[in-house]
């Protein structure tokens, strides 16, 4: 049986351009695919195909067309121009890039919609829906924010909780406005057509196609679950029309009725397809209906409603062909210093920058790939740890194998491997591509990739460069090479360790494929297959033994420390060309004036100002939710505080010579909360919390935060 593998990822909306979360997500799928087009079934390459598009529809699209004075298509198109840069930069290889406003997904959309109605699944209701008094327009699910009803996040969408991930309706909603024009909402009378997800039917297929082994995380299952209640009690209709004017595709028999954004968009994977499959004249239909067709999904875990809930329902009664085949892969959120990513607070990163400033597109490749396993877990991406592994494995253990080898291949040999090995050098090959229960690393390596545990899969890879590293230290080329009787024996050290630098790269290949196909112009391979690291087989050494390579050029460079400095967002509120701040404290643009001290001995008062002076600076209550010390610091104690807002910011304070982080956690105290963020060595500080202290510190050194009185609560203004 061969493998067919129908592989996509996410769709992004179609305002803005990517971002790193984007790269993440692609990243991954990326190298999931590249290894299994590596794979072979009965000696038959598998049959993949790996496809995306922009998610097109919607209002936000089009007032932001209006805005611009052009159509929706037009302004699409814009953003759709600027993709290849990205996908190429890092090269993410779709087979097909499309977009969700196409006749294909017209045509699917519509098929799918006819098909649910003919099932009964498909009702109107006449339901009030919020209506913008000032633009004079309904207003679709993300024209809405307000405070999700399940958690209380606040600035949530009308549709989906961003932070617990619960799906509800835009009345839901606490304290809703409308992104517009700020104004509350209105509700008014309309007509709609909804998808009764609430049909028992829908329920039963759920139960049972979530929990189907391999489907699913178990955590992922888990959480969905309580969404479908004991008895599919908590499954609510589904509305999926919108009104007129909308960007969208219209809804069948329903003049002025469209379909909202998110019941085409997860078709348009399928327009996709079919649309790709109608360049390279193949047989879309075919393809979906055979058994050995396996549909897999890389999406977050913030969209786990729509892809879980809606849309595998909405497949199955439309008599979708794969979707007892389909597997979904969620992800977590790509965070930076573990905080979320944010271009206000400067802890953003934009991946045409890193690709502007030089960084090469696989050491981000790595990187991610080696903190990744195939849990729902947040990927955090620390600039000293990014430095230490991207240097550490890719250039100190992978690259140094060969320019520490190859030279002497090329000078002594004149660029010939040796026709045969030693014993002792096949036993090397043997210790280090096989473990000590007898099991071929290959294996294991094939097997966490599959199952997308790239980070085991990388260390494991590591272990064999360790294993060569030692070999070549132990054999040491360069000392040999200055004995002409040591001559055959530096043939066989080099040439061993020529072959298992192949064979690393034969496994690293899914994540570089670029120093891979540099690699193999190199050691004149035509293609790098995953059959030859089977050890069993011979094929190890054989397939390099008295081959003629060419000359080696240097495959990687190092990452400089300053390039990760530039990397980084500047905060909305400074200057985007400010530089990062390297110490733990802010280089001071002047010296600062001496204090001046009263007969009493306290600190003079500061100059007079207004009360309008006075409310420049906004002081929140906030509560001490998380305190811990900071790793190369004497002074600094890392506080994470709730200030009411829906998330918790991370501020930096110098007082840890008066308090231990677990005196400070569940206490309240007071910030400075509209202070600019500021990049420090250790992360970004996002305020300042309220302390007193001496005039002179040297005299009497201590440093008291504020501690408000119990019933202040967190987000409550000091006036």
């Amino acid at each position: 049986m061969t493998r067919k593998l129908f592989v996509t990822t996410a769709l992004p909306y179609a305002n803005a351009a990517f971002h790193i979360g984007h790269m993440m997500e692609y990243i991954q799928a990326d190298i999931w695919v590249r290894f299994q087009r590596m794979q072979r079934d009965n000696g038959a390459a598998r049959e993949v195909h790996f496809v995306g598009a922009d998610d097109t529809h919607g209002t936000p699209i089009m007032i932001a067309a209006e805005k611009e004075g052009i159509t929706p298509q037009e302004f699409v198109a814009k953003i759709a121009a600027g993709r290849a840069q990205y996908l190429d930069g890092f090269h993410i290889a779709f087979d097909n890039w499309y977009s969700t406003d196409s006749p294909e997904n017209v045509e699917l959309s519509q098929g799918i919609y006819r098909k649910l109605r003919d099932a009964g699944l498909i009702q109107t209701k006449t339901v009030d829906r919020f209506f913008d008094p000032v633009k004079g327009m309904f207003l679709a699910d993300r024209n809405i924010k307000g405070e999700c009803p399940k958690c209380g996040a606040k600035d949530q969408y009308g549709d989906n909780c961003e932070v617990c991930g619960a799906a509800y309706q835009p009345t839901d909603l606490v304290n809703p406005f409308s992104v517009f024009t700020n104004a509350t909402p209105v509700l008014k009378p309309s007509e709609q057509y909804f998808f009764k997800l609430s049909d028992k039917r829908c329920y039963e297929f759920l139960r049972d196609w979530l929990n189907t082994p391999g489907r699913l995380q178990p955590e992922m299952v888990n959480k969905v679950s309580e969404w479908l209640g004991e008895a599919g009690e908590k499954l609510a209709d589904w509305d999926i029309s919108r009104d007129a004017p909308y960007f969208g595709i219209p809804i069948p028999d329903a003049p002025g009725k469209y379909f909202y954004v998110w019941l085409d968009a997860p078709v348009g994977y399928l327009a996709s397809l079919k649309n790709y499959f109608s360049k390279k004249g193949l047989d879309y239909d075919a393809f979906l209906r055979d058994s050995n067709t396996e549909q897999i999904h890389f999406i977050g875990k913030d969209i786990v409603s729509f892809h879980l809930l809606f849309w595998p329902a909405m497949l199955k009664f439309a008599d979708h062909p794969t979707i007892d085949r389909m597997r979904v892969a969620v992800h977590g959120h790509l965070t930076v210093n573990n905080e979320k990513m944010s271009k206000s607070r400067g802890t953003g990163i934009s991946p045409l920058r890193y690709l502007n400033l030089g960084m090469n597109p696989e050491w981000l490749r790595y990187y991610i790939a080696f903190k990744l396993n195939s849990k729902v877990e947040d990927l955090d991406f620390t600039g000293e740890d990014f430095v230490a592994r991207v240097n550490s494995d890719l250039i100190g253990k992978y690259v140094n194998i060969a320019s520490r080898c190859a030279g002497f291949i090329a000078k002594k040999f004149d660029g010939k491997l040796a026709a045969s090995l030693s014993d002792n050098a096949q036993a090397w090959i043997k210790r280090a591509l096989v473990t000590a229960e007898g099991v071929e690393r290959q294996a294991n390596i094939a097997a966490n990739f599959e199952a997308r545990e790239f980070g085991k899969a990388l260390r494991e890879i590591m272990e064999i460069a360790d294993i060569t590293n030692q070999y070549v230290d132990e054999n040491k080329p360069w000392i040999l090479a200055k004995d002409e009787s040591k001559v055959a024996e530096l043939h066989d050290v080099c040439t061993t360790a020529l072959i298992l630098f192949r064979q690393l790269t034969l496994l690293l290949s899914p994540v570089l494929p670029g120093v891979a196909a540099n690699v193999a112009k190199f050691l004149n391979d035509e293609q790098l297959v995953w059959t030859d690291t089977d050890v069993a087989s011979g094929v190890v050494s054989s397939a390099m033994l008295g081959r003629t390579i060419g000359a080696y050029a240097h495959l990687m460079t190092r990452v400089d420390a300053k390039m990760i400095e530039d990397l980084f967002d500047a905060p909305s509120s400074q200057p985007a060309a400010a530089p990062a701040v390297k110490a733990e404290k802010p280089a001071k643009a002047k010296t600062a004036p001496a204090v001046a001290v009263t007969e009493t001995g306290i600190e003079v008062m500061a100059p007079e100002i207004t009360v309008d002076d006075f409310f420049k600076v906004d002081l929140r209550i906030a509560k001490i939710v998380n305190c811990e010390h900071v790793e190369g610091s004497d002074k600094l104690l890392r506080l994470t505080l709730d200030a009411g807002e829906g998330r918790h910011r991370n501020v930096f304070s110098g007082i840890k010579s008066m308090y231990q982080p677990e005196d400070l956690i569940g206490k309240l105290t007071v910030l400075v909360a509209n202070l600019a963020p500021r990049k420090m060595k250790f992360g970004v500080s996002e305020g300042m919390v309220m302390a007193a202290s001496a005039a002179d510190e040297k005299a009497n050194p201590g440093i008291y935060i504020l501690n408000p009185w119990p019933g202040a609560e967190p987000g409550m203004r000091i006036r």
